[in-house]
């Protein structure tokens, strides 16, 4: 059952392939022109969700015979890197467009994901996260013919301002996981406006429940469904791959904006005896570091994203030690994104000084914002995967985290 109620965007014209970074740097201007003074008030970003329905950008990964713009992976995650650096709520929000796109994709018949595709293009509908497996509170009632969704999801990035959802539920009988997809504004489902965290403070990321909420069988994901097959279980990693290009466009956007305060604002140590920033042999230290560190994560990011277009033109046909062997290299993009990600942007005030700590440049925000959404995946497990591959040789068993 399609959600009718959002009509075609008129006079817009399918953006040509060619030009699809320049339309994102041009919206990366915009969104940077804003950032701050909404990092400060937190909610939706709707101006900016809508200037993305505008762009045509969010049909960047479907493919053209369906309206889209037919951009590879490596292409769009480019682009959530690019917006992470001045905006790291809407990078999240924009990359998990795609990853609900792919769902559909990877979980779905052809019958069930060619229409939403073609409807997506159509009327630029943006996708919502209602998928948390690790939250039961769901639970789904089977009916003759459709299924009564119940209960709540937290931790939904993106479903405030979105036409169409995935959502996830516990089936009541036997607790097995079913996917759908369904319209936001079916009845019975209500988006909770309760995200208030220290950082991503525009991803909407609150809770949505479900009251009694009809869902067809013809909504549900179910050939060939959730992590069947080697190539349905590329979901997970771009999930993984999509939050590694915000963790390291966050840190690349901490680093531009220490770099210009370090050359326009800051000024040497008494002590010191250059005669200026850009001379101090410490902070060039601390900047040699910090350029280390991120063309480390650059080139494990890159790497990953050429492995995953590779993987993504297999299709059906793709092996499990070629997924295994692209989840060791995600997993390793991860942890060092974010290693070296916390390091830039807790660091970046030892090349900026006091000065920088004012509350009006909120530069504090681009630790705040890494520190909340690496949370939700802990180090820790990634590290004993690799340490399980780089021992045993042993790749990460499919789940929706790895």
């Amino acid at each position: 059952m399609l959600n009718t109620l959002a009509p075609p965007i008129a006079g817009r014209a399918r953006p040509r392939h060619d030009d699809i970074f320049a339309i994102a740097d041009e919206l990366a201007q915009r969104f940077a022109a804003t950032a701050v003074a909404r990092d400060q008030a937190g909610g939706t970003p709707k101006a900016e969700r809508d200037a993305l329905r505008r762009s045509g950008l969010l049909t960047l990964a479907i493919p053209r015979e369906f309206g889209g713009l037919g951009a590879s992976w490596s292409e769009m995650l480019t682009i959530v890197r690019r917006f992470a650096r001045v905006d790291a709520s809407i990078a999240h929000v924009f990359g998990f467009q795609h990853l609900m796109l792919a769902t559909v994709r990877l979980f779905a018949g052809p019958a069930q994901w060619q229409p939403w595709f073609e409807h997506t293009a159509r009327r630029q509908w943006f996708w919502g996260n209602a998928l948390n497996p690790l939250d039961p509170r769901t639970q789904a009632r089977p009916r003759p013919g459709h299924y009564l969704f119940a209960g709540q999801k937290r931790f939904c990035s993106g479903a405030l301002d979105s036409e169409m959802l995935i959502v996830s539920a516990r089936h009541a009988d036997d607790q097995r996981l079913l996917i759908a997809a369904v319209p936001t504004a079916r009845s019975g489902i209500t988006l909770l406006d309760d995200w208030d965290s220290i950082g991503q403070r525009q991803t909407d990321s609150g809770t949505v429940q479900f009251e009694q909420v009809r869902v067809e069988n013809s909504e549900i994901l179910a050939d060939p469904g959730p992590l069947t097959t080697p190539f349905s279980c590329l979901r997970p990693l771009i999930a993984q791959l999509t939050l590694t290009c915000v963790y390291l466009g966050i840190a690349e956007g901490a680093f531009d904006e220490a770099r210009h305060f370090s050359l326009h604002e800051a000024r040497p140590w008494h002590r010191s005896a250059a005669a200026t920033v850009g001379e101090d042999p410490y902070v060039l230290n601390h900047y040699g570091e910090f350029w280390l560190g991120l063309e480390s994560v650059r080139a494990l990011v890159e790497r990953a994203a050429r492995m995953l277009d590779d993987a993504w033109a297999c299709g059906d046909a793709l092996t499990a030690d070629e997924r295994g062997r692209l989840a060791v290299s995600i997993a390793s993009a991860k942890v060092a994104a974010t290693r070296i990600g916390l390091d830039v942007c807790t660091r970046l005030f030892e090349v900026t000084g006091a000065r920088a700590t004012h509350a009006a440049l909120r530069l504090d925000r681009h630790w705040r914002n890494l520190r909340t959404q690496t949370l939700h995946d802990p180090v820790d497990y990634k590290l004993r995967e690799l340490g399980d591959w780089a021992l045993n040789q042993q790749p990460p068993v499919p789940s929706f985290y790895s």
